[in-house]
């Protein structure tokens, strides 16, 4: 992401927070550089002026010690020494990723705020389209996902209307309207089909009962795919390993007839770049290049730091043998919009 010289107090706390999440930090860590951040933001001019006279920062609520240093610094139009420390620390991800990673043009999942997501829509798109990114999709989750705050369809109506009015402010690029639904046990879409039917992308996944046998997870995953709706199928083994969420083993089905159903319907697999998930597993992305799968690379962000990790699933992707021309987010939006609604029926 390109950095400001000197940026203001608001946009260094911001930046830090960017930074720590695309480390990996614990949550905590970085929900104080945002929560100060947004202190800072919500000053009337007058007040802020006030304060940096007077170098009252900490006597606001949520501004401590390390948030103060960094106002102050960014005040008198200095980087900020822990800011300078994170940019100078940070490497590169997933090196050997880098030449699909110049090729991609969007990221197709991600989360803000709306579900469980930690930063507001326009924050997670402006950073995508400062990490040089023509398109995101914003793929809150659907309403059976409560522990992820997934949205009624009253709702994402509402979101539909947000960004709307943020892609008349950040043309050229452009934000896509699109969900990560839910497949229900038999295999059914948990939002309506008419509102499916309105949104750019839809990404499928299976969340609950990741344990079915076999034949019913077969099932529920071909039956998704063939939805007209559905334009990917989201990390499809549903696996862990590692994180702090502990470790989940892969769900079992028969990939042969689910990517089958994939080719045949216009369903790409995904291929998540969550360090937790790496999803699918490396043979599985060989079986489906062998039957003529595409694919997206996507983050699953959930935060504006985790944006930038989509080199970890081009590395992924480019070591099992997928070429660039077969991954949807390489392709300029609108032959992107013309696939998805080809694949819609």
């Amino acid at each position: 992401m390109a950095a400001a010289a000197s940026p203001g107090p608001v946009a260094a706390l911001r930046e830090v927070g960017f930074w720590l999440e695309r480390s990996r930090a614990e949550t905590h860590r970085v929900k104080a550089y945002r929560r100060a951040a947004d202190v800072v933001d919500g000053l009337a001019g007058d007040e802020f002026a006030r304060r940096a006279r007077e170098h009252s920062w900490r006597e606001l609520a949520g501004i401590g010690p390390k948030t103060a240093a960094i106002i102050e610094q960014a005040c008198a139009g200095e980087v900020p020494g822990y800011l300078a420390q994170l940019r100078s620390e940070a490497k590169p991800i997933a090196p050997a990723g880098e030449e699909l990673r110049a090729a991609l043009r969007g990221d197709l999942h991600t989360h803000s705020d709306w579900s469980d997501g930690g930063s507001p829509i326009a924050e997670m798109m402006a950073v995508a389209a400062a990490l040089g990114h023509e398109y995101c999709a914003l793929t809150d989750h659907s309403p059976r996902l409560k522990v992820a705050n997934g949205l009624s369809a009253d709702r994402l109506l509402r979101q539909l209307d947000v960004i709307a009015e943020l892609n008349e402010q950040m043309a050229p690029f452009r934000i896509l309207t699109g969900i990560e639904v839910d497949i229900l046990d038999d295999g059914t879409l948990d939002q309506r089909a008419d509102l499916l039917e309105r949104l750019d992308v839809v990404v499928a996944s299976v969340h609950w009962h990741l344990r079915d046998d076999r034949d019913t997870m077969t099932k529920r995953m071909v039956y998704a795919v063939a939805n007209p709706h559905v334009d990917i199928l989201g990390h499809c083994t549903g696996r862990l390993v590692e994180g702090s969420r502990g470790t989940r083993p892969e769900s079992t089905f028969d990939a042969e007839l689910v990517f089958e159903a994939c080719r045949r319907y216009g369903t790409a697999v995904e291929i998540n770049s969550r360090p937790e998930r790496r999803d699918p597993p490396g043979r599985l992305i060989e079986l489906a290049v062998e039957m003529d799968c595409v694919f997206s690379i996507d983050t699953d962000a959930h935060a504006p730091g985790q944006l930038d990790w989509q080199g970890y699933g081009c590395e992924r992707a480019l070591a099992h043998g997928v070429t660039a021309e077969k991954v949807i987010d390489t392709w300029p939006v609108e032959e992107l919009l013309a696939w998805c609604s080809e694949s819609n029926g």
